[in-house]
């Protein structure tokens, strides 16, 4: 097939990873991806671009042990029937080797047992949710970011040591990305899981969130969990502070880009709330002097020009991309799917927008990439880090 059949949805966009009207070489490692370009999760869709750019830059310089690297990456909308039909497509009719950093928790699930059954690579999903490192059950899936578990539990130990009687409301997706939230809290509670007074849950198709919002106030609650896609996140926000409400505000990090986030919903409303973090933000000026990120925005300015720089989601997307070369790197000669995903379960690595002290690794039998976090403050221009660098594996 042609690329300029296989990009004819970034051909608009300016994101062909090769020229479009030449041929796809024998030779091309073919990825496969999913992402929301449309849609309630569309806010996302500049990982997607950013990752199709890197492997511009990639195939420029030669591609990787001289190999191109041709993404085909496609609109499912965030809606995981139309994953599946992606997915199929991508798998048997354009015969990609394995899924690259494909979106969502529903939409994941969705394709899980569809790829392992195939034995087809499933490789860093987009989604936190605990479930990808099972390598028993699944082990052609591999997770990548922290744990959504994981990291309520740690909102769940701030809580306990800095506001031990507080009332606890949460909001949450109403799927397996929000009650892995859920149900962290409330082991991360543990006795004291009484403390969560009150849950709301919406639906991505719904129009706001602001009626939820409301009757988390009328709880009595004094402390706010919102795990949230960033269209509901920054709803949240804005309604919390037109309400005059001020919670103790927990904010999940798949929702915490300046850009997308806390600009929409009003700088000075995000003022104070809290996060867990594990990448290097481009508003922080702590970075400002960084070697990585001063050779990130050099990029960003002439691969991805249309990307807004301080948008965490380029910033995640460039990680993957960086950590996807890297697994193709290892594989030396042998791109077979058994190797590439043995390689995607050795993983030493240290990709350059991480914080300071936090590593990707993996092995046999630890499909959690990331295991590590830092707690971090909204000021009303960026997130300030405080605290140390936390560690705990899923599960524990």
């Amino acid at each position: 097939m042609t690329r300029q059949n296989a990009f004819a949805w970034v051909a608009t966009l300016g994101l062909a990873v090769a020229a479009a009207a030449s041929a796809a070489s024998a030779q091309d490692i073919k990825i496969g991806q999913t992402m929301p370009y449309s849609g309630p999760a569309s806010a996302y869709s500049v990982i997607g671009k950013t990752e199709a750019a890197y492997f511009e830059m990639i195939n420029d310089q030669g591609g990787v042990n001289g190999h191109k690297i041709d993404l085909i990456s496609v609109d499912d909308g965030y809606v995981p029937v139309k994953t599946v039909e992606q997915v199929r497509d991508l798998v048997e009719n354009q015969n990609v080797l394995f899924l690259f950093n494909t979106l969502g928790t529903p939409n994941n699930f969705a394709i899980q047992k569809y790829l392992n059954q195939k034995k087809i690579p499933q490789l860093f999903v987009a989604t936190g949710a605990d479930h990808w490192g099972d390598y028993k059950d699944d082990p052609w899936t591999i997770g990548y970011q922290p744990s959504y578990q994981v990291e309520a539990r740690i909102y769940a130990k701030y809580i306990l040591q800095n506001k031990p009687n507080a009332k606890i409301a949460l909001l949450y997706q109403n799927d397996a990305f929000g009650k892995d939230y859920l149900t962290g809290l409330k082991e991360g509670l543990g006795a004291k899981a009484d403390m969560l007074v009150a849950t709301e849950t919406y639906q991505t198709t719904d129009p706001t969130v602001d009626s939820q919002i409301v009757s988390l106030k009328g709880s009595g609650a004094d402390t706010l969990v919102v795990a949230a896609i960033p269209k509901f996140a920054a709803q949240s926000i804005r309604k919390v502070a037109q309400l005059g409400w001020k919670p103790l505000f927990f904010m999940s990090n798949v929702s915490i880009s300046v850009a997308s986030v806390m600009k929409p919903a009003g700088l000075e409303n995000g003022v104070g709330i809290l996060t867990g973090a594990y990448g290097k933000d481009p508003t922080d000026p702590a970075f400002k002097n960084d070697a990585d990120m001063k050779q990130y925005m050099v990029w960003v300015k002439k691969w991805d020009p249309s990307a807004d720089p301080i948008d965490v989601n380029a910033v995640y997307g460039y990680g993957l991309a960086h950590i996807m070369v890297q697994v193709l790197k290892q594989c030396g000669k042998d791109f077979s799917r058994e190797n590439i995903m043995k390689q995607a379960a050795n993983l030493n690595y240290t990709p350059p927008m991480l914080l300071p002290g936090i590593t990707v690794s993996t092995g046999p039998t630890d499909y959690h990439p990331i295991k590590q976090m830092q707690l971090a403050r909204f000021d009303g221009k960026t997130w300030v880090r405080f605290g140390s660098i936390i560690s705990g594996a899923a599960g524990s």
